[in-house]
């Protein structure tokens, strides 16, 4: 009778409901340091792929993405949502955090400061970030 709490046609929107907060959060991160390149950009669709979005529809949810992004000032509108996936997923999410930042060769003390917020939000293990953090600048030498 009443369809008002029916989860479908958000179910429909997205097979993973945290792709959105993901494409955000990625997307604030990219931003931070005033320069969203073109390889940022790569390395966010890249990641939220291997998370579970279609190649069909991430133009949709980039574009979408970058709009919420935009419209939000606090990475905990992203992050409160993320912190519930699995820690595989969440290992996804940072190595492309990492990806972003030295894809310029250089990470500055706000990308460095906001993975370090990011991390302790997501309850990850510090260790596990800096093991990833060493894997991203291994690859980028």
């Amino acid at each position: 009778m009443f369809n008002i709490f029916k989860k479908e046609d958000t179910e429909k929107e997205n097979n993973h409901p945290s792709i959105m907060a993901v494409a955000c959060l990625l997307i604030h991160s990219a931003k931070i340091d005033q320069n969203y390149t073109e390889k940022e950009n790569k390395i966010i669709k890249e990641a939220i792929i291997e998370m579970g979005a279609g190649p069909e529809e991430i133009d949709k949810i980039m574009q979408d993405a970058e709009e919420k992004e935009k419209d939000s000032n606090q990475i905990l509108d992203f992050t409160r949502e993320i912190k519930n996936i699995n820690e595989e997923d969440k290992k996804i999410i940072i190595e492309a955090l990492w990806d972003i930042i030295y894809s310029d060769e250089d990470a500055d003390m706000y990308e460095t400061n906001l993975m370090r917020r990011i991390s302790g939000l997501l309850y990850l293990d510090p260790k596990v970030v800096g093991d990833i953090k060493e894997k991203v600048s291994q690859k980028k030498t």
